[in-house]
């Protein structure tokens, strides 16, 4: 059944077995009266819609569970409320309209029910339909973490390729990092109401230990997730480690240009003062005048003492092996 308001289901849930109602709302505010319109007491919404994740309120004859809804698009991860209230015979289920999350099991919901064993107890049948309504929730969580993988996926290849740019590299990693660790706090979240259903000991939730299993299985699914979503953040340090030997190496490269550039600078400076020091010296008057006919000895004084200086200051230089070699292409 569909309808606008929550009042129009009451009439039908007289005398049910079992029932469920999703509702789908812009503001969270209005989970407050939505609840109160089918009977719940006006303090328990309130409870649930508080700062963390994950909370398990057990009011004896009223139970109310605050379950993450991940909801977003590669690495715009958003963690979204999804209220799970139970009373008696009836389930409902407060989220917001983006995160969809029960389209599917909505279409055959009839047919799970009908095959929900009437001779059961109401504790039963409420446990049986929680945990496929969680199930669901958990999947629609582990489809977003698929997402992230795949994007995980392009930024190893780009990694692979030395020509990629790290000024796009960096903040891809980053956000996928910071997707990753919003991701693996709902999944804490989640395991943690799981737990408290399976051994909370809520007098709306079966004492029978087979469909108390259920929540084991639920819990295991969401650790294998938790395995995977650490196993990424793990990849992701190795990736960041190779964007940082990347970012060494180029430094390195760029270091010894500059220190190949500064040793020949000297080579060439130790040529240079060299000849203007024997210049200097003779142009003073301590030597004399000298004519024209002194100009061949003096240049090739000059000449001699530039290649013989660079090239002792070369030659020591790589002696000592302080001569940088040429450095090679990153």
């Amino acid at each position: 059944m569909i309808a606008d308001s929550p009042v129009e289901f009451i009439p039908f849930l007289t005398g049910t077995g079992l029932a469920w109602i999703d509702f789908s709302v812009e503001d969270m505010k209005e989970a407050q009266k939505l609840s109160v319109s089918v009977g719940f007491i006006s303090s328990l919404v309130p409870t649930l819609l508080g700062d963390y994740y994950s909370v398990y309120e057990d009011l004896d004859t009223e139970l109310g569970m605050r379950l993450p809804a991940v909801v977003g698009k590669k690495f715009d991860v958003k963690v979204t409320p999804l209220l799970i209230l139970i009373k008696k015979n009836l389930i409902i289920t407060i989220h917001y309209t983006d995160a969809v999350r029960f389209t599917r099991f909505s279409r055959y919901a009839p047919t799970f029910l009908k095959k929900v064993d009437p001779k059961l107890s109401t504790p039963d049948k409420i446990t049986t339909l929680l945990t496929r309504l969680i199930d669901e929730n958990n999947n629609g969580n582990f489809d977003h973490l698929r997402e992230i993988e795949a994007q995980g996926d392009e930024i190893s290849h780009s990694l692979l390729d030395l020509e990629s740019s790290r000024a796009m590299l960096a903040p891809e990693i980053y956000n996928m990092k910071h997707a990753l660790i919003a991701y693996l706090d709902a999944l804490w979240a989640t395991l943690d109401v799981i737990s408290s259903l399976r051994y909370g000991d809520a007098e709306l939730i079966s004492d029978d230990e087979h469909l108390l299993a259920m929540f084991t299985i639920l819990a295991n699914d969401v650790n294998r997730q938790i395995s995977l979503g650490e196993h990424m953040s793990e990849v992701l340090v190795s990736g960041l480690e190779v964007l940082q030997s990347i970012y060494n190496n180029q430094l390195q490269v760029l270091n010894n240009k500059v220190s190949l550039l500064m040793a020949w600078l000297t080579v060439i400076g130790t040529a240079v003062l060299v000849p203007n020091t024997i210049a200097t010296i003779y142009g003073t008057s301590f030597f004399g005048d000298k004519g024209p006919e002194d100009l061949w000895w003096y240049l090739s004084l000059l000449f001699v003492s530039m290649i013989l200086s660079g090239w002792m200051t070369y030659w020591w230089m790589k002696k000592k092996d302080i001569m940088p070699t040429m450095p090679d292409k990153l």
